[in-house]
């Protein structure tokens, strides 16, 4: 069991190919083993299935999801052709974060049983091994190499081994079982007096570039820099015996202490303590990930950043200084003074992490930095930072929804790691955010500064690739309606509609005006938080490019549109076209909106699509079958080439794969869709609009 623990991150720009291998091989298998060890603390297959949060999946979801993300994410990057469980592979894929398209239905799910599961994780494991054992391996490691996709699942399932042992610590007690490889600090030390000691400020630099030694997210990457004034910093985290003084004040009843969103989440929570404390006969308790024990007062509080907010707000009237939570800017400051050997490159972990003492967290006097003690480790520390990109983001393409949906001004960057954080949580440039009402093994030091922070909120869409698509489909571009009157005109049911590659919706909108239920999917989450913005807030912003890097500053409303009622008629989601949830089932049309010659594989979509429409619904495509090697491989055009020595158009081949099934009702025509990529230019394309009754 011992080498599960104290792993540590490899070197992806030194080496050679076999030795790299090698040391990727053990590091998935490690993290792979150790997120199976850590559902071994629940006590039957039962408790798999409930849920421990309601703004969460039953651990169910968690057990199977990190294994069909290697495998989504393997097709994706086109290393794998052929899936190990389709239905797996979409239930299990999405439905992480409280985003509005995340399907926290449990009545949309019949959930497999766990011995299914277990097998599914074997077959996966296997091709994992297989992968890492015979693809092309060059030094170094970057973006672009196939074996970035597999240290992107092993990295996705150790930030998973984190966030499902605080779904397990939020299960009854009842439901789980200790474990001696779980090991729990004994120790509750004296309580020591938390001060403000004075901090040297500096100019921060952060963001690492593409050459970096070591595996990052997208968000980590760019540039920032930010001169920090001094500030104070408490020398501790604050403990729980520090925070008690706020509970015993009433702090959790005097709406004076909160801001507006912590009294919402207070009020409607009913909390009067943090979520892990428990009082029993007038005497309280903590619970950790698999059993309570008398409160450890020396230990660090953990709590959500409203709490912890609260708690400084309570804290400058009664000291009458300005107190609040570090920047992350402030954070590293701290960090880089104390901190001067990143991990991978220590003997021994200098603080609570990467699991190399407890399981749990440890006294706030355990682990000295220089005057402070727990710049890194024991438990995350929230920040004032909202999640941002750093100057020159970029999206990972196998990844587009792991930074950008938290750029919404709701997600505050967590700092530091945790007792259970491993691999990329715990170095220096790895960047995490939470929603402020969540909960991690997260709490806080606190710091006296005048200096305010910067949100850096993006309320324009800055992206001039997604800027496009919003001004194709809400600029002068008439497309999306046409389209849209051509399927209304047609016979039959108008219940419930799909719409594949519905971009920001605005054909989507435009089919409720009559269907009583309109689905709109996309691949990329980037596209959905769009739609899903818009529809919410009945905003959309964008810049349009003009030339160079002038920009025109764009703002359109839906009910400019006349679309009033239509909003609460449409959903918007994340999917894969190829292998949708079963939830999308029963439609009396689907169009596939100008995607065809977009996937990685049309005839598995069209073969599985006639499954989710009704007996004389219809099926609409759209498309300029403007086929491309770098988004459908050569081998699964449709068409567009020669076939026995004839052209072979796809048109062609939509005859020969619908025929069995549908009909085609019309005379195949033309409509034209324009974007305007800058003030001067515009490109249009004429799509092919086929519509096929089933049978």
């Amino acid at each position: 069991m011992e080498n599960l623990i104290s792993t540590r991150n490899i070197i992806l720009n030194e080496g050679n190919a076999e030795q790299k291998r090698s040391e990727i091989r053990s590091y998935f298998l490690k993290t792979y083993a150790l997120y199976e060890k850590l559902f071994e603390t629940l006590k039957d297959d039962e408790s798999y299935y409930l849920s421990a949060d309601a703004l969460r999946h039953p651990l169910v979801f968690y057990f199977g999801h990190t294994a069909t993300f290697f495998i989504n994410k393997l097709v994706l990057a086109k290393l794998i052709d052929k899936r190990i469980n389709p239905t797996f592979e979409s239930i299990f894929a999405i439905g992480v974060d409280e985003m509005s398209w995340d399907d926290l239905n449990q009545s949309h799910y019949t959930w497999p049983k766990i011995s299914e599961i277990r097998a599914y994780r074997d077959a996966v494991k296997e091709k994992i091994l297989f992968l890492i054992d015979t693809l092309p391996l060059s030094m170094p490691i970057v973006w672009e190499s196939p074996f970035w996709a597999i240290m992107m699942g092993i990295e996705h399932e150790r930030i998973h081994l984190e966030t499902s042992s605080v779904l397990i610590r939020q299960l009854p007690l009842s439901r789980v079982v200790s474990d001696n490889f779980w090991k729990v600090c004994p120790i509750d030390t004296p309580l020591v007096q938390n001060e403000l000691l004075h901090v040297k400020g500096t100019t921060v630099k952060l963001g690492k570039s593409k050459d970096d030694a070591l595996y990052g997210w997208d968000n980590e990457y760019g540039l920032h820099v930010k001169e920090v004034k001094d500030f104070k910093a408490s020398k501790y985290l604050v403990s729980n015996a520090e925070f008690l003084e706020f509970v015993k004040e009433g702090g959790y009843t005097k709406e004076e202490f909160w801001n507006e969103e912590g009294w919402k989440w207070r009020v409607y929570k009913e909390a009067q303590m943090p979520l892990f404390w428990l009082v029993k006969e007038g005497q309280y308790f903590l619970r950790t990930m698999c059993d309570e024990r008398e409160m450890p007062w020396s230990w660090p509080v953990e709590v959500n950043y409203l709490e912890a907010k609260a708690f400084c707000n309570w804290k400058s009237c009664q000291s009458g200084k300005s107190i609040r939570m570090p920047s992350e800017e402030e954070w590293y400051v701290l960090r880089d003074l104390h901190v001067k050997v990143d991990e991978p490159f220590w003997d021994k972990a200098p603080a609570n992490i990467n699991l190399e003492y407890f399981a749990s967290s440890v006294p706030v006097d355990t682990f000295k930095f220089g005057e402070f003690y727990d710049i890194i480790g024991n438990v995350w520390q929230w920040s004032e930072t909202p999640m941002n990109g750093f100057d020159g983001f970029k999206v990972h393409p196998l990844y587009d929804d792991f930074s950008v949906p938290t750029f919404d001004d709701r997600h505050n960057l967590i700092k530091g790691g945790s007792w259970i954080s491993t691999g990329n949580e715990i170095i220096r440039d790895s960047r995490y955010a939470f929603r402020r009402h969540f909960y991690q093994h997260a709490g806080f030091r606190y710091v006296e500064s005048d200096a305010k922070i910067e949100t850096k909120s993006v309320f324009y869409e800055m992206d001039f690739a997604l800027s496009q698509l919003c001004d194709a489909h809400f600029g002068d571009n008439r497309y999306f309606e046409a389209i849209a009157q051509v399927c209304l005109g047609l016979s039959g049911e108008k219940t419930k509609a799909l719409e594949i590659g519905c971009g920001v919706g605005r054909a989507t909108y435009a089919l409720a005006k009559t269907f009583d239920k309109v689905h709109g999917v996309e691949f990329t989450a980037r596209v959905v938080r769009l739609a899903t913005s818009f529809k919410e807030s009945g905003k959309l912003k964008y810049a349009l490019k003009e030339e160079g890097e002038l920009a025109l500053f764009v703002e359109k409303n839906l009910a400019d549109f006349g679309i009033t009622d239509e909003p609460r008629k449409v959903e918007f989601w994340q999917g894969d076209p190829h292998n949708l949830k079963p939830y999308f089932d029963g439609y009396d049309l689907v169009l596939a909106n100008d995607v065809l010659d977009t996937l990685y594989d049309p005839k598995l979509f069209l073969h599985n699509i006639k499954e989710r429409i009704n007996q004389d619904g219809f099926l609409v495509i759209t498309s300029a079958y403007d086929w491309d090697e770098s988004k459908t491989p050569r081998n699964k055009w449709l068409g567009g080439f020669k076939k026995n020595g004839e052209k072979y158009s796809t048109f062609d081949a939509l005859n020969e794969l619908l025929a069995p099934d549908f009909e085609l009702i019309n005379t195949p025509n033309a409509i034209v869709s324009c974007v305007r990529e800058s003030q001067r230019k515009e490109v249009c394309k004429s799509l092919h609009v086929s519509i096929w009754k089933k049978r």
